[in-house]
């Protein structure tokens, strides 16, 4: 087994008086800071969105930013995508410890197994320098939908890694201020060895364009947050700024602990399973044994499969991610998110397990539908304890659509999308309909957007109306999301609660499970297929769960 604490590190620096008090730091001082340095990964955001090319970016906004320590401790995140900034909070450190970094350097790296999350998932990161001293980290995480995988959109029903994507270790893209325009082309053009650099920008194909359009943007973020963060060190001087993150850290600390010391001490367990891994193995079992202790946690996945030979494995910074959203779900809404927020709470699973794989084992799913699952299985020992907290199990899936092929121009296209679904109900109110829920937190592409870009009609688009389980209080409703071709296309689902329904809570009932069809006729949850033009694929995505005895 191996043991981590969330926040990446085994030890707890602080300052103040170990109460959360942060010594002579006002509270006024300290609450303006914490907002200043959440303003920095907003700009940050803002900027990726508005310079990005892609749908997946500028639309869906499935893209992250966070500021970390100049040790690669988490110190600010905007609110955005939980699975990319818990992974990136649990993993910074490590990163930054492989690295020679020097001032103006940014480095590029997508690798599971050394800090990513599965090979779509980019991550940019940039140092923030003084006077010499390293003092921060800037980084930001997008979602490509063409990382050069073995089918298009980048989501195959993969066995292992290498037909994932190109795996891009910690690679400098700017270094000394300088960018690397043979790193930024061949990740563009997604043709790795090639010598890229004297390649002519304008002979790039319009996706390779946008690709290189998307990475530009992704730097450019980057590049204002180091300007901004830069500024406010400047204004305080090093000493106070580090002081200022001690502060809010230990503040964080405070609340936290604070908010977890409500959940009475004991053991909980609970297991749940995933539908199946898309390579021949069902019911592929997650479970995890909660220890409470006046507010310290462990949170120990003994009794987990190990890994599947499908692409339903995650790295452990995964499962890192999805404790860390369930436990900060019952911590104070305007807190600062940060790494003292997680100080008190440690991880345990096997190497080689189905939530800590091994290299070169299949992650494509795992970041997205494996997350998925373990919060419904931290979730679900959590109701175990404190019931009226907990709401019943959400859809349980991000139900993921890749595809792509070749237009009427001869051009190739990728395009992915996730879908909303029924929100589980709680003890308060009625589950949210046609929503995306809990690891994920990006939008739809439009229909407007889709069919301009892609040769795709949407032709239904509607609430599942009844899928949502019965209670007290009743679980959100599904959507039905139905695509007409107007081009042969290669179409890859990876989807979950096909087979076991999202669980109610306290009696109330289940959700429907989900459901794909092409031309009427049902498909697997996991599946890559080709289509023709004129071929109808519908999706029907679960229903949350019901709360309570109706």
């Amino acid at each position: 087994m191996v043991e981590n604490r969330i926040d990446g590190v085994g030890s707890s620096h602080r300052t103040g008086d170990g109460n959360g008090n942060p010594g002579c730091i006002s509270p006024v001082e300290l609450s303006l800071f914490s907002n200043r340095v959440q303003s920095v990964c907003d700009e940050m955001g803002a900027a990726l969105k508005r310079a990005a090319f892609s749908p997946n970016i500028k639309d869906r906004l499935d893209f992250s930013c966070a500021l970390f320590d100049g040790n690669g401790q988490l110190t600010a995140q905007a609110a955005h995508i939980p699975v990319h900034l818990g992974s990136m909070a649990f993993a910074m450190e490590s990163i930054v410890n492989t690295v020679q970094w020097k001032p103006g350097d940014m480095v590029v790296v997508n690798d599971p197994y050394k800090g990513g999350t599965h090979l779509p998932d980019v991550t940019l990161i940039a140092p923030v320098y003084l006077q010499g001293i390293r003092v921060a980290f800037v980084a930001n995480r997008a979602h490509h939908a063409n990382i050069g995988a073995s089918s298009p959109g980048s989501m195959p029903v993969s066995t292992h890694l290498q037909q994932e994507g190109i795996v891009i270790p910690p690679t400098h893209i700017q270094r000394q201020g300088e960018v690397q325009q043979s790193v930024l082309f061949r990740l563009a053009g997604l043709v790795e060895g090639e010598d890229s650099k004297s390649k002519d920008q304008a002979n790039f194909t319009p996706p390779q364009q946008s690709a290189l359009g998307d990475f530009k943007a992704q730097m450019s973020a980057n590049r204002i947050g180091v300007e901004r963060l830069l500024q406010l060190i400047q204004r305080y001087g090093v000493a106070q700024f580090n002081k200022l993150v001690e502060g809010i850290n230990d503040y964080a600390q405070s609340l936290a602990l604070a908010s977890l010391k409500t959940i009475p001490d004991g053991r909980y367990r609970c297991t749940d399973w995933l539908d199946d891994d898309g390579a021949g193995t069902r019911g592929v079992q997650i479970s995890a044994e909660l220890t409470v202790a006046q507010g310290d946690i462990e949170v120990d996945f003994a009794g987990t499969a190990a890994q599947v030979n499908g692409n339903v494995n995650c790295p452990l910074s995964v499962a890192a991610a999805a404790i860390f959203y369930c436990l900060r779900c019952l911590m104070p809404e305007q807190m600062p998110v940060c790494a003292g927020a997680f100080r008190g709470i440690r991880l345990r699973a096997a190497k080689g397990s189905l939530l800590n794989a091994e290299y070169p084992a299949a992650v494509a799913a795992g970041n997205v539908e494996t997350s998925t699952r373990v919060v419904d299985v931290v979730l679900g020992a959590l109701a175990q304890a404190i019931p009226n907290l907990i709401p019943a199990a959400s859809q349980g899936s991000m139900n993921n659509l890749a595809m792509g092929g070749i237009d009427g121009g001869g051009e190739s296209w990728d395009y992915y999308e996730t879908m909303g679904g029924g929100m589980g109900a709680s003890s308060k109110s009625q589950g949210l309909s046609a929503v995306q829920t809990h690891m994920t937190n990006t939008l739809n592409t439009p229909v407007e957007s889709l069919e301009s870009h892609y040769p795709i009609q949407l032709t239904r688009y509607q609430v599942r109306r009844g899928s949502g389980g019965q209670g007290f209080h009743s679980g959100g409703d599904g959507i039905i999301r139905e695509f007409r071709f107007t081009q042969p296309a290669t179409v890859t689902l990876l989807t979950e609660r096909r087979a076991r329904a999202p669980w109610g809570a306290q009696g109330g009932k289940p959700g429907k499970t989900g459901n794909n069809f092409l031309n009427a006729q049902p498909l697997p949850a996991k599946i890559s297929t080709t289509v023709a033009a004129g071929d109808v694929l519908c999706v029907e995505t679960p229903g949350g769960g019901g709360w309570g005895k109706e």
